[in-house]
């Protein structure tokens, strides 16, 4: 009875020790699984980053003559200049000067032509 106690404990005792030798499977899944989180949340934000830069692109050119100030006659007329400017050849730095418009508002009105 002793001998079949003290193998028991011999052989708890010598899968105790393995134990610490064995290699963890379950560690190396989490390590994966934590890796594939990582490279996830990576590729989010840089998505997140180029549709951010791609709203920024897209935006300004919906944006329509509202940012000329003024009483909507002044802006017709302002846009009216901008194009018999622009069709006779003056750059948009030019037009900018002359009509003492923003180089931004004038692009807006040249895009639209």
């Amino acid at each position: 009875m002793y001998i079949a106690g003290i193998t028991i404990l011999i052989v708890a005792l010598l899968i105790f020790i393995i134990s610490f030798f064995a290699e963890d499977k379950f560690k190396k899944l989490e390590d994966q699984i934590e890796q594939l989180s990582l490279s996830t949340l990576q590729d989010n934000y840089q998505m997140k980053k180029k549709i951010k830069v791609l709203e920024e692109e897209l935006l300004p050119n919906e944006v329509d003559l509202k940012d000329f100030k003024g009483p909507s006659s002044s802006r017709s007329n302002h846009k009216k200049q901008v194009e018999l400017l622009y069709k006779q050849g003056y750059s948009v730095q030019d037009i900018s000067k002359k009509t003492q418009l923003s180089e931004y508002d004038i692009e807006m009105v040249v895009n639209q032509l």
